[in-house]
């Protein structure tokens, strides 16, 4: 029985590519789809349900979804995985950011506490700036050296 041109409107009556429309393969119905000349008989069979449209094949998302689960772990992130330079992932200006802050901060803590007078204050922040302290606890250990620092380091158990 050839259909290719029921099949041909009834793709255009549902908007859909003729791969897609589906005929009932029970033979009465199939015979009833073949006599179907007009778009307005195609529009009655798609209503009796004679004709439908195939829905579209999608695409899976697990293997995607595995791989962002393996990542949140740490894997798949070695050398082989990047691209893009060292500063394009992390650039340097975010580094010194997330580097500056907590010995800022710090230093503003100790000046506020009285630990530190504003000249030693002024001295250590322009040292800061200049890149000297490698972290907050490098700082703590400068500090300590000089002796501007004689209490037990905060949040550490001593």
């Amino acid at each position: 029985m050839n259909l290719t041109n029921q099949k041909r409107m009834a793709a255009e009556i549902l908007g859909c590519g003729e791969n897609r429309v589906w005929v009932d393969p029970d033979p009465d119905n199939m015979k009833h789809v073949a006599d179907c000349i007009t778009r307005n008989d195609i529009r009655l069979a798609i209503n009796w349900g004679l004709i439908q449209a195939k829905q579209k094949k999608g695409i899976s998302s697990g293997r995607r979804k595995h791989q962002a689960a393996q990542k949140k772990k740490g894997r798949q992130r070695g050398p082989g995985s990047r691209k893009g330079a060292k500063y394009a992932r992390t650039p340097r200006k975010r580094e010194w950011i997330r580097k500056i802050r907590p010995i800022r901060y710090r230093l503003r803590e100790l000046r506020e506490e009285g630990v530190l007078d504003t000249r030693t204050y002024r001295i250590y922040y322009r040292q800061a700036k200049g890149n000297m302290f490698k972290s907050k606890a490098h700082l703590d250990t400068q500090l300590r050296i000089h002796g501007h620092l004689t209490d037990a380091p905060k949040g550490g158990e001593q």
